[in-house]
């Protein structure tokens, strides 16, 4: 008999004997099935006792409560040698109860392991579920004794065993990825090709119908709106309302369940690898800025009970009340290293046995905050970038937050992604024809280098984007002066206002055959400077054919025919569709709109070219009394293929383009420049004539006609 079978107790219920249990070990954390029993590991630091209740397999029965034995490094563990894989659990948490000092134990209430692999049952909102007596006059200090086992999800040990075959992650180029942003449920719920029973869920999104529709875009890099377990909120149910977008997290291992078929685990892994194997990137945007948990209001699912004081920024002269940077009542602290490992090691499992191939994160500002703000060497990106893993992955930070200096676009460090909203603005204000755009047009045509060129980050640095999942569609941004949110039932008075749009005429839809082209030509204009410049574009699902929500900008809670995804395409829309996809086309045919370095626009005297040329409409080079013009709104972009692509001083061996960018209200004509061994100008794209397939040729010197609001492309024919 060895050392750790002489300590085995027997954990009794009454007079019967239930489980056997030994010390175990404190790492990993979580549940750890290896095949004969299950180590069960939990990260407190000032609890007094750990349970672990396990239930039978309905979820709904507590057959027995389990001491944990052991506590070692701040962590509670044990071993049960007789448990497997599929057992659902929960912890109840002893400790004190002082939420004036930070402390908010309750051990009459279940709690979910944070580092659960899979979730069973849905939350069920009950005052029970709140550590503190709902109505009492004491508020949150006062003390609820009530059971909430019978109204939360509980956690299930996995069997992680999954056989990927030939299956290789994908890692796509950065000068060739193009974002595909959408949604798990609302890409696939009104798809006509995907089986009723399956519309919604990890398994629909890859439909082959489907899938063969995002592979038929070329972008590559299929971007999930979260996909953690996460709750809808009461205040929405109550409505009639769900949490839709997800944004308010559980679990951070855990896949939600109801984007599942079957409520499998490996479904999730299924969807990565048929992913990978058409040749796409999966992305996901991960919420780890703060939990479903809430303010001291909240209720007590998790961490609040487990260690709130540690897992939570709490205000600093009175822990009763938690700092807020997320705008959602509670803000994770990453610069506890317990915490920062709980991060680091969802990131890492996610990616090591799920399959995902980078990340977005939302609020990414707060990941890095310390007392005095952000810091770019917080521990979470010191970890990212040195991680032999994450490190080689895409991540992607959201550059902002709700606390002070929270704006942080352009100061992630080396190796990071960012959106880049100003370049968002730009392109809306631009196109809706605001007065002196020109010089901050050409910056974030070029990779926005004024934020992101320094200490040898590329122009990919840029995630660009016109649309997103918060904001207007690209139908909306050119259809409505204003957001129509009524549906969302706070009088219209949640999302943002400074949407930047124009109805040019007429809110909402229209017959106005004037106004509908030109709507037509503005998309296609947005779409185009977005994916022919410098950096890294993301599309937002349903605009490569001009997806409608009906002027609402922040669907978040509307889980209904507004949100989803319409597959019913009129002849506009497959129109649309047909453009976005010769345009992602040649955006991945021509590396000058892709370069790895930043277009600086200075005169290489050694190869005797620019690599930018910025052009007055009369042919020649912009002078900087016509850059500080505010009536002007036509530029051309002569982007030279003999400029070196790489550090190398070397004459690159590129074709040759210009784009026209004409946001004026009236034509313009624009005298067409005469550049070294060309011949002439071929046109591939004019927004104003959408099924110009690139046969037009173009002398030097020749005056074209730039429609009113119109975007041009041209090569150089040699």
């Amino acid at each position: 008999m060895n050392s750790q079978e002489k300590v085995m107790a027997d954990i009794s219920v009454g007079s019967k004997v239930r489980s056997r249990i030994t010390e175990g070990n404190p790492f990993p954390l979580g549940a750890s099935w290896d095949g004969v029993g299950v180590n069960f590991a939990l990260f407190s630091a000032h609890a007094t006792k750990v349970e672990l209740c396990l239930f039978d397999s309905t979820g709904e029965v507590e057959m027995e409560r389990i001491e944990l034995p052991e506590y070692t490094d701040e962590i509670w563990h044990g071993y049960l040698p007789d448990v497997h894989a599929g057992q659902i659990y929960g912890y109840r948490v002893y400790g004190p109860y002082e939420p004036q000092a930070g402390h908010r134990f309750n051990h009459n209430k279940l709690l979910i392991d944070p580092y659960a692999k899979q979730l069973v049952g849905k939350l069920k909102w009950s005052e029970c579920l709140f550590g503190y007596t709902i109505g009492s006059p004491d508020k949150d200090l006062s003390f609820d004794e009530r059971d909430s086992a019978p109204f939360v999800p509980k956690a299930r040990v996995v069997d992680p065993a999954f056989t990927w075959g030939n299956h290789r992650s994908c890692r796509i180029p950065a000068d060739k990825t193009v974002i595909y942003e959408t949604h798990v449920r609302g890409i696939s719920m009104r798809h006509p090709a995907v089986p009723s029973e399956l519309q919604g869920t990890f398994a629909g999104l890859v439909h082959p119908e489907l899938l063969q529709h995002i592979r038929s875009l070329g972008v590559t890099s299929v971007e999930l709106m979260p996909v953690h377990a996460f709750v809808d909120d009461n205040h929405l149910l109550e409505r009639g309302l769900k949490n839709y977008w997800g944004y308010n997290t559980l679990a951070f291992f855990a896949p939600h369940t109801p984007y599942t078929a079957h409520g499998h685990l490996n479904e999730f892994k299924e969807m990565a690898a048929r992913l990978h194997n058409a040749g796409l990137e999966l992305i996901l945007d991960v919420v780890y800025n703060h939990t479903a948990e809430g303010s001291e209001l909240g209720p007590t699912l998790s961490m609040r009970g487990i260690d709130n004081v540690t897992y939570y920024r709490l205000v600093s002269d009175n822990k009763r009340y938690y700092v807020n940077d997320s705008g959602t009542g509670n803000t994770l602290d990453l610069s506890h290293p317990c915490v920062l490992r709980l991060v680091t090691d969802s990131l890492r499992y996610w990616t090591r046995d799920m399959g995902v191939d980078g990340f977005r994160f939302d609020l990414g500002t707060i990941l890095a905050r310390e007392k005095q703000g952000f810091n770019e060497r917080h521990g979470f990106n010191l970890a990212c970038r040195q991680d032999p893993l994450l490190s080689q992955l895409k991540l992607i930070a959201e550059p902002w937050d709700c606390g002070v200096g929270g704006y942080q676009v352009g100061a992630f460090p080396p190796g990071w992604y960012e959106w880049n909203d100003r370049f968002r603005d730009t392109v809306r204000a631009f196109w809706r024809g605001e007065k002196g755009k020109l010089p901050e047009l050409a910056s974030r045509l070029t990779g926005s280098g004024d934020m992101f060129n320094q200490r040898g980050r590329r122009p990919a640095a840029s995630v660009n984007f016109v649309t997103a999942h918060d904001g207007f569609t690209l139908h909306d941004l050119v259809s409505y002066n204003g957001k129509h949110n009524e549906a969302n039932g706070d009088d219209n008075r949640d999302g943002t206002d400074n949407n930047l749009s124009s109805n040019y005429g007429v809110e909402g839809p229209t017959d106005d055959k004037n106004i509908v082209r030109l709507r037509q030509r503005q998309m296609r204009n947005m779409l185009c400077t977005l994916l022919f410049s410098q950096g890294t574009p993301m599309m937002l699902s349903g605009d490569e054919f001009a997806h409608t929500q009906a002027g609402n900008n922040n669907v978040y809670c509307q889980d209904n025919e507004l949100s989803w995804i319409n597959w019913d395409l009129k002849d506009s829309g497959k129109k649309m569709l047909e453009f976005t996809r010769r345009v992602v086309s040649l955006r991945q045919a021509y590396p000058m709109l892709r370069r790895g370095r930043f277009l600086v626009g200075e005169y290489n005297e050694e190869l005797g070219v620019k690599d930018v040329t910025w052009l007055s409409p009369d042919g020649s080079e912009m002078r900087d009394d016509q850059w500080h013009d505010e009536n002007r709104a036509c530029l051309g972009m002569l982007l030279d293929g003999r400029a070196q692509p790489t550090g190398i001083h070397r004459s690159g061996a590129d074709v040759t383009l210009l784009l026209i960018f004409n946001a004026h209200p009236e034509p313009v004509n624009f005298v067409l420049p005469e550049v070294y061994q060309g011949k002439d100008w071929i046109c591939l794209i004019d927004t104003n004539k959408p099924e110009q397939h690139g046969t037009a040729h173009y002398p030097f010197g020749h005056s074209f006609v730039v429609t009113d609001r119109s975007l041009l492309l041209f090569k150089l024919r040699k």
